[in-house]
């Protein structure tokens, strides 16, 4: 509501959140629902406010410019759309079923709003901030480093831009309010149904792991024979945190499994997440549980999931040599203050402080590790386990980026889609806690997953021919991290996700002579004059239908035009993860349990921590590193024959010094001097992007 003088506004906070009203309300009430119907709002949405002939500031190479067009606030959402003009070829072009654009922002992702007027000093606006200026100017800091700026410099817009402001900071203030807005309400409850599907036809679907036929068709394509689909964990009985399916050796039955639950935190216990061409398997899990008390039926199972069947087990400390999320979220924070337009740091000193954040550190810790584990599961068959203490931040980025290494099928779009659901999203990673996208939990918020993304950025700088997607693409995904309008990353687990369905998935049926097999097709209903299939998924869509929010010009500049599928021949960096003779003299027995920890590797006289049915700190702590990775500065490159294993498309990354870059694209986006987007806007920005992707080529 509006208090005070006509140069005033206080911003006044309603409990109950009454519809938003002005003095002028009643004589507006006709033209709001004109433009609402103008606006392609999403099931659910309504326009709170609008404001027209408001100038968007955008910065290019060639100075500051403005876009015109009508500002939107909605209950979901911030909203600018330009208005058609001959010749605009300025900002992206807009769908009519698009969800998001480079001119609109998710209430969650705005970050900070700012008012500015020319005669006094910007003002941040909250729910209490009481604004004794008209604003010419509305700035948006968003939290995926965009900067959007609205400009009100019309006299005639005064009323509107105290009616849009306040309509802004009331909305933002309500949507962290009533987080269950966003997947309990019916607001975007029908969001699936509200446009048929636009996948791509020609695009290999991507596998969701909700049901056991996708993990049984990812296991065939691993060839891991010995390993099964186990539906123990169907109704998350054994363990809320992890998927409803699990990879297991084929030789343990399920009562034999359930004895291993209790013995790891959260009872999150070893599981394959992918299968080595040469007979080595890759394994995850939490870390051993302090208080178990195994009997020997309990080691025996703990055992066959440890081993798989190999002789050898290497067990990899994750947490060992890479950041905390408690660090990652502080070097996050001080990335975002020196990248933001209004960072006070020179331009002689920026530099250093880019250093100071220690986000290119974490990058290249990141990097080494995942080329080690690579190495280790190349090197020859054997286990390596993942462990980590909850089994759900690092241990994700760590197991994706060695598949990525690996796996050529993990760098096309779909296989790439298809890994984060199986390792981020139904493994359990807390996005809802990480991401903070409610901001209801500042204390558990850390950008692991951002952090992981920047990687895979890294790598597409230095193989740039080996991967389906662009940089483009990568961009689209960081900033789909903060739009709550898909299931994907909005919540903690797939025990949670499932929860907040409505319709309760229908169980598949398993036959022990025919396996998995469908239930009865759900009934098919008609609405809207074409057909709907009613289903028992989430009722938000997932993110990976890019065409609700890009148009089919965007989407194909999420393909590599330079992507040389199959290709054999892997320019490699220079780093030297794990070397020939040394490692395998030191990996020659059999039946042998290693640690691999700080970049070495010592045997270990026993498999289990427990020692008299309690775990053995003493016993279980790192021995003395009989190989160092620094005495070891002979590369799998250098000998081919310290690596009889290694697949085909083997990526080895260069993670010293300046090869490790600022992801400038992403993060320098709401620089004044270059406010560049997601797509290029001229062409000749996409000329000169053409000319660097050749240069990158031709190195």
């Amino acid at each position: 509501m509006l208090s005070g003088s006509k140069n005033s506004l206080t911003i006044q906070q309603d409990a109950q959140g009454p519809p938003l009203r002005g003095p002028k309300s009643s004589d507006m009430n006709g033209q709001r629902n004109r433009n609402c119907q103008a606006f392609p709002c999403i099931p659910g949405e309504h326009v709170l406010e609008e404001a027209a002939r408001v100038r968007k500031i955008v910065r290019s190479r060639d100075g500051q410019g403005s876009i015109l067009g009508t500002l939107y606030c909605t209950n979901l959402r911030v909203a600018f759309v330009p208005e058609p003009a001959p010749g605009d070829t300025v900002g992206a072009p807009r769908c009519s079923t698009c969800l998001h654009s480079e001119h609109d922002v998710a209430l969650p992702c705005i970050g900070r709003l700012v008012a500015v007027n020319s005669f006094t000093k910007a003002k941040v606006l909250t729910a209490s901030s009481t604004l004794k200026f008209i604003p010419e100017e509305l700035v948006l800091y968003c939290r995926d480093f965009r900067v959007l700026r609205f400009g009100f410099r019309d006299s005639s817009l005064e009323y509107q831009a105290f009616q849009v402001t306040l309509a802004i900071v009331q909305a933002q203030e309500s949507s962290s309010r009533s987080a269950g807005m966003w997947y309990d309400g019916t607001a975007i409850r029908n969001l699936e149904n509200a446009w048929p599907s636009t996948e791509e036809s020609s695009s290999p679907p991507t596998l969701l792991f909700e049901s056991p036929c996708d993990w049984e068709k990812e296991l065939r394509r691993l060839g891991a024979a010995g390993w099964r689909v186990s539906p123990v964990n169907e109704r998350f009985d054994m363990a809320t945190s992890l998927p409803k399916y699990l990879w297991v050796p084929s030789r343990l039955l399920d009562n034999e499994l359930k004895r291993a639950f209790g013995h790891f935190n959260a009872r999150r216990i070893p599981r394959l997440c992918w299968h080595h061409p040469g007979g080595s398997d890759l394994l995850r899990a939490a870390g051993f549980h302090a208080d178990s008390d195994p009997e020997r039926e309990d080691v025996r199972s703990v055992e066959a999931l440890m081993l798989a069947g190999h002789a050898q087990c290497v067990i990899v400390e994750t947490a060992a040599d890479l950041p905390s999320p408690a660090e990652i979220q502080l070097s996050y924070l001080k990335l975002r203050a020196l990248c933001l337009p209004d960072s006070s740091v020179a331009d002689e000193k920026w530099l250093s402080a880019l250093e100071g954040t220690r986000w290119l550190d974490h990058i290249r810790a990141c990097m080494r590790k995942a080329s080690e584990v690579a190495a280790l599961l190349a090197e020859r068959s054997r286990s390596v386990i993942l462990q980590e203490s909850d089994d759900r931040d690092l241990n994700c980025l760590l197991a994706s980026l060695v598949q990525i290494l690996s796996d050529p099928h993990a760098r096309t779009q779909s296989g790439f889609q298809s890994l984060l659901q199986k390792e981020w999203v139904v493994a359990g990673h807390p996005f809802l806690q990480r991401l903070n996208l409610l901001r209801d939990n500042d204390r558990e918020e850390s950008p692991v997953f951002l952090l992981f993304l920047d990687c895979v950025w890294q790598l597409l700088q230095q193989f740039p021919a080996f991967f389906e997607f662009t940089e483009t693409y990568l961009v689209a995904l960081h900033d789909s991290s903060y739009i709550p309008f898909f299931s994907t990353f909005l919540f903690n687990c797939q025990w949670e996700r499932d929860r907040r369905n409505q319709h309760r998935a229908s169980n598949q049926i398993y036959a022990p002579v025919n396996g998995w097999r469908e239930p009865l097709p759900l009934e098919i209903l008609q609405k809207g004059g074409r057909l709907v299939k009613e289903t028992g998924g989430p009722y938000l869509p997932t993110i990976w239908d890019w065409a609700l929010r890009y148009t089919a010009q965007q989407r194909a500049q999420f393909r590599n035009p330079a992507y040389a599928r199959g290709s054999s021949s892997v320019p490699n960096g220079n780093s030297a993860p794990l070397g020939g003779d040394k490692l395998e003299a030191a990996l020659s027995g059999n039946g042998a349990v290693y640690l691999f920890v700080k970049g070495g590797l010592s045997p270990q006289t026993h498999l289990f921590p427990w020692k008299n049915g309690s775990l053995s700190r003493k016993g279980w702590r790192w021995a003395q590193s009989l190989e160092s990775l620094s005495e070891q500065d002979r590369s799998l490159r250098s000998k081919p024959s310290g690596c009889p294993l290694q697949p085909e498309g083997l990526l080895l990354p260069a993670s010293v010094g300046p090869l490790i870059q600022l992801w400038r694209r992403c993060y320098l986006r709401g620089s004044q001097e270059v406010q560049r987007g997601l797509f290029a806007s001229t062409l000749a920005e996409l000329a000169e992007e053409l000319d660097l992707l050749r240069e990158r080529l031709g190195d």
